[in-house]
């Protein structure tokens, strides 16, 4: 089992930064990779960005240049962030850390990021 949770999310105006933190903890030692995901209101879930044990990072088209993905380890937890700047409209979402585990998916309980005009 491993149980994630996040912060950091919030209100910003478009342009600005945001920095939002997971906290990973349980069985931290069996985590394949850790992501971020997003979802508005009438679409689907999406990848944001993800990085795997060995520190390989992926991050998906509509953010690429403006998010970066880090993660740092501490004691019996894993902690991975998402790094946000320039900020638009679009990138208006519920926010949800993820932790693959032994082919299974956990997630965090999400955060909100709402990019004002």
């Amino acid at each position: 089992q491993v149980q994630l949770v996040e912060s950091g999310g919030g209100l910003v105006q478009a342009g600005g930064s945001l920095r939002l933190s997971c906290t990973a903890s349980g069985n931290i030692f069996s985590i394949n990779a850790m992501g971020w995901f997003r979802q508005s209101p009438g679409k689907q879930r999406a990848l944001v960005a993800s990085i795997d044990r060995r520190g390989m990072t992926n991050t998906e088209d509509p953010v690429k240049g403006r998010f970066t993905v880090s993660a740092s380890r501490d004691n019996a937890k894993n902690m991975v962030y998402l790094q946000m700047n320039s900020l638009k409209l679009e990138d208006t979402a519920v926010y949800y850390c993820s932790a693959w585990v032994n082919g299974l998916r956990y997630w965090g309980q999400g955060t909100q990021v709402t990019v004002s005009s």
